[in-house]
């Protein structure tokens, strides 16, 4: 009797390895094309929400390998140049919205502003294009990884595609923003 349960156990448990490796093998694909970093926190308030990501999250967000063009600004409400370009990142997001141009804003206001500040701040502008925060205060490592020239200074944007990139550490018209947008197409 001992005999024959082991041998159904082990039947069992062979069986189960088989069905849980053919299911890994067709779900794996899946899941790495769609995989998104779990935010550190989400704020929301008002009807607006943020995720809020350490560099290691947001890193997915600086590093895609596919056909759409990103444009990744970096800014926060307390700095004047940043608001000033904000209007054209938004108007770059909805003029290309049915081409594959991604605007990703990733604000640098402190945490502890997200609630008073950044989510009045989007609500208030009416912003459409995907907001995120960087919680991650050890700036020293994270600065040049987004790029090995920046002094940290804000407004910064990265423009990427999975051939090309470029960092640019200033403020832009809407015109040179469109401008350096179109290089990537």
């Amino acid at each position: 009797m001992a005999l024959k349960i082991r041998s159904k156990v082990a039947l069992m448990a062979l069986v189960g390895v088989s069905v849980f490796s053919c299911t890994e093998k067709k779900e794996q694909p899946e899941v790495t094309k769609s995989y998104v970093p779990k935010p550190l926190k989400v704020y929301s308030a008002g009807g607006v929400s943020v995720n809020a990501y350490d560099f290691n999250g947001l890193e997915h967000f600086l590093n895609k390998k596919n056909d759409t063009t990103y444009v990744v600004n970096f800014w926060a409400t307390w700095c004047v140049p940043c608001v000033a370009e904000l209007p054209h990142f938004e108007k770059l997001s909805e003029k290309y919205k049915e081409d594959k141009i991604k605007v990703l804003l990733v604000s640098l206001d402190m945490a502890k502003m997200v609630e008073s500040k950044l989510l009045p701040f989007i609500k208030e502008r009416q912003l459409k294009s995907d907001v995120v925060l960087l919680r991650d205060p050890d700036q020293n490592t994270w600065l040049p990884k987004v790029d090995s020239t920046w002094s940290g200074a804000i407004p910064a944007t990265v423009i990427y595609n999975k051939d090309s990139r470029k960092f640019y550490e200033r403020s832009f018209t809407y015109e040179e923003l469109e401008k350096e947008v179109s290089n990537f197409k």
